[in-house]
């Protein structure tokens, strides 16, 4: 018994530890990383996709990250986000449960199990945040929506 749990447990370890891991960068028509799409002049689709190691949060700080860059890049000073969706989830991909029954039956007899239940789900973890955004110039206006480019990449390209 303790070799097939020592067992399980290192091929949980080994299955968690074989995903993609999640960094900065050009998604290049894989499942990790940013991309982008200009819908206009001024307006841009940015995307950044991330696996089970990052949280929604750290995925948002990077779509908006990569929107600081564009922005920059386009002439502009500050960006607005103008629609902002989040898809996927956060649950683990690798899942343990355990199980302890007793039962007792005729002439005295009674029987005890135990059991261990793994769970591998490779869909568990993916997410996406998905920004639109507009380029501006000029003075940045006090709506919640609207960050300034160089102060964005100043907070968040920190090491």
């Amino acid at each position: 018994m303790r070799r097939v749990f020592a067992s399980l447990v290192l091929a949980t370890s080994l299955t968690a530890c074989a995903t993609t891991p999640t960094i900065y960068g050009p998604s290049n028509g894989g499942d990790r990383g940013w991309s982008q799409n200009r819908i206009e002049q001024d307006r841009f689709r940015v995307r950044f996709a991330a696996g089970s190691d990052t949280e929604f949060d750290e995925a948002e700080n990077m779509a908006l990250r990569r929107a600081a860059e564009i922005t920059l890049d386009n002439g502009g000073d500050w960006f607005l986000v103008t629609n902002r969706q989040r898809e996927g989830n956060d649950r683990n991909p690798v899942g343990v449960s355990t199980g302890v029954s007793i039962s007792s039956g005729s002439r005295g007899r009674s029987s005890r199990g135990v059991g261990l239940g793994l769970r591998f789900d490779g869909d568990a973890g993916e997410k996406s945040v998905s920004l639109m955004i507009l380029i501006r110039s000029g003075p940045l206006p006090q709506d919640p929506n609207a960050y300034d480019a160089r102060n964005v990449l100043a907070n968040l390209t920190r090491p």
